[in-house]
C-alpha cells in the first residue's frame, strides 16, 4: 500500500528538504531532487514508520478494551446487597 501524502504536506517536505541540504550539505538541491529524495523515503522508510504507528494504536486499543470490563460492569443479583429493604 502505497503512502500518499497531501499536496501541501510534499510541498513543506520538499522545501524542508531543500533548506536541509542548503544548511547541512556543500550544495543545494532542486526541487526535482528533493522532490525524488521525498518520494524514495516515502516509498522505502515510510513503511516503517507507519507500520510502527499501526503497532502503537493496536497497543493502545488493547488497553482500552482491556479496561472495557471495569469501565462498564455492572454486578448482578445486586439489589439485596444494596441495602434495599423489600417492601410488602
Amino acid at each position: 500500500m502505497p503512502i500518499d501524502i497531501s499536496s501541501d504536506a510534499t510541498k513543506q517536505a520538499i522545501a524542508s528538504i531543500q533548506r536541509y541540504f542548503t544548511e547541512n550539505m556543500d550544495e543545494p538541491v532542486g526541487s526535482l531532487e528533493a522532490g525524488s529524495l521525498l518520494s524514495f523515503f516515502l516509498t522505502e522508510i515510510g513503511p516503517v514508520v507507519y507500520n510502527k504507528a499501526v503497532a502503537d494504536v493496536q497497543g493502545k486499543l488493547q488497553e482500552r478494551v482491556a479496561e472495557i470490563d471495569v469501565e462498564v460492569y455492572e454486578e448482578a443479583f445486586s439489589y439485596w446487597s444494596k441495602g434495599r429493604k423489600q417492601q410488602r
